[in-house]
């Protein structure tokens, strides 16, 4: 196991099997780079990733 923090998103992407966002200490959203790209169910990571 590896925690990593980074605001590359880019890059997490690429070499995580499973993504935590965190906003103001809370986490917002959890689960496969893929789903969360895919469909951001809230609005702090889309504006976070740009989507």
């Amino acid at each position: 196991t590896l925690v990593m923090v980074t605001h590359e998103m880019r890059f997490a992407r690429e070499v995580c099997d499973e993504l935590v966002f965190m906003h103001q200490g809370r986490i917002h959203e959890r689960g496969a780079p893929a789903e969360l790209f895919a469909a951001q169910r809230t609005p702090e990571l889309a504006a976070f990733i740009g989507g």
